[in-house]
């Protein structure tokens, strides 16, 4: 499917037929994404592709019934058996004329690209991969092994609903990661590190090659004078940036409203309570130019918007997709996302962080007789219904009196949600977001980003050596 194929689409027929059965509400969802991407190992690139991926998504709503189908053929007959699928899968045997006129929604571009990856040649990219290979090689004496990755992606999507509103957004992502693995006094180890933006070929600076090589070299070569820590109760510093991953996990989930209006998450029936300290507020934000978890609009054709989810320390907003949103009684807050044609929108978050605090970074790390600093987390997850999570550490440091004190590694924190959340002592003021490669997996995978500034948490699970 390109662009000239989907404008000419029978869109009003394709809608007819799915509420042919008596919906009350339907949508098509049409996608293309070209992808490539090229990987420098052992000091020459080695693999390269490429690839086009195409469909269309068919939703129908009957009240609480949802109908979906897809099919990656656009040829009329496979539309149609679609549409005809996602009507019987929602059949309420209650056909209602459909009148449908559109109003084509526009919105400001938050990625706008004048370097398209489609226009780039592999000839154009191998240079930085290996100006990557050479800058980190360089650094130490140690590295053994580099691997840097360079992927980007542009999406086309077109999109229709029976209420007759339609849009359309170009939606461009890069990502670029490198891993370093080191290799000294009969140890081995290793780490990685990426950024990832919604840009076109602008993405690639040598600012940013430099950037990361000298991250990665850092991250690995930390991981030799590192110890694990021994494990316990007690309170637990969150650096700037990555920490936000707190945030995403054992917080953001369980505002997301499916889980809300199912009554599984910990926060269900807490809308407008206090669930942290005054001046404490938590976004769920799509409109950062280039973010990685920026959408011009959601894939319900809802703007996208900043969203507080929690306000001066109140729980004032879950986030919302059109069901969710219906069955409140409030606006949908833009965050009805998919990972492609083949799968329904479902409330997902897009870049969530904490706003600064009144705090220093300093003054909170010596205010702790005997704690933990972390840094850097790999990854994490929560169990919606009673909030407990548990996140991996990479690399950090003990508090011993006030100061940063012996580095650590390999670390699981593990705490509950709404009490970690009401147990923040401190928030800094230097709050940074973290553009990496991250990525949410909940039935489906979406593009997210995180961020926050240092904060300090009273009490935490460490779980470390006995």
């Amino acid at each position: 499917m390109d662009l000239q194929t989907a404008i000419n689409i029978p869109w009003k027929r394709l809608l007819r037929l799915a509420l042919e059965r008596g919906g009350s509400y339907a949508d098509l969802f049409f996608e293309q994404t070209i992808y490539h991407d090229i990987t420098l190992r052992d000091g020459q690139v080695n693999t390269a592709g490429t690839h086009t991926d195409s469909g269309l998504g068919i939703r129908v709503l009957t009240g609480d019934q949802t109908g979906y189908a897809f099919t990656e053929s656009v040829a009329a007959r496979d539309m149609e058996r679609a549409a005809h699928t996602a009507a019987f899968i929602a059949d309420s045997s209650n056909p209602a004329p459909q009148s449908i006129r559109l109003q084509t929604i526009k919105t400001k571009n938050l990625y706008p690209v004048t370097d398209h990856w489609n226009d780039i040649s592999p000839e154009r990219k191998i240079p930085f991969l290996q100006e990557m290979n050479d800058l980190v090689f360089g650094a130490d004496k140690r590295v053994k092994k580099v691997i840097a990755r360079l992927s980007d992606t542009t999406t086309f999507i077109r999109f229709y609903n029976s209420e007759g509103t339609g849009f359309t957004d170009l939606r461009p992502m890069a990502s670029l990661s490198v891993s370093c693995i080191m290799e000294a006094g009969g140890k081995t180890e290793t780490a990685s590190c990426s950024r990832s933006f919604r840009m076109g070929g602008e993405f690639l600076q040598h600012s940013l090659i430099e950037e990361l090589a000298a991250e990665v070299v850092a991250r690995t070569a930390f991981q030799f004078s590192a110890v694990q820590p021994k494990g316990g109760e007690m309170p637990v510093v969150m650096a700037a940036g990555g920490s936000g991953i707190l945030l995403h996990e054992a917080i953001g989930h369980a505002f997301e409203a499916d889980f809300i209006r199912k009554s599984i998450s910990i926060f269900s029936g807490r809308l407008g309570t206090r669930v942290c300290a005054p001046g404490i507020n938590i976004i769920d934000d799509g409109t950062i130019p280039f973010n990685r978890g920026s959408i011009n609009i959601d894939d319900e054709g809802t703007p996208g918007q900043k969203t507080y989810m929690v306000t001066d320390g109140i729980l004032t907003s879950f986030l919302h997709d059109r069901i969710s949103a219906v069955q409140f009684g409030v606006p949908a807050t833009g965050n009805g996302r998919r990972e492609s044609f083949r799968f329904m929108p479902l409330p997902r978050m897009r870049a969530t962080y904490m706003e600064n605090g009144p705090s220093t970074e300093e003054s909170l790390i010596a205010s702790i007789k005997k704690g933990l600093y972390v840094d850097t987390f790999s990854n994490g997850q929560v169990q919606i219904g009673a909030g407990d999570f548990t996140f991996y550490v990479k690399s950090g440091y003990l508090i011993e009196k006030g100061k940063l004190t012996r580095p650590v590694k390999d670390v699981n924190i593990i705490g509950n949600g709404p009490a970690a959340l009401a147990d923040i002592k401190g928030v800094a003021n230097n709050f940074i977001m973290d553009n990496g490669t991250w990525t949410c997996g909940k039935e489906q995978s979406c593009p997210v980003s995180c961020g926050m500034p240092t904060v300090l948490v009273g009490s935490l699970t460490v779980g470390g050596r006995a």
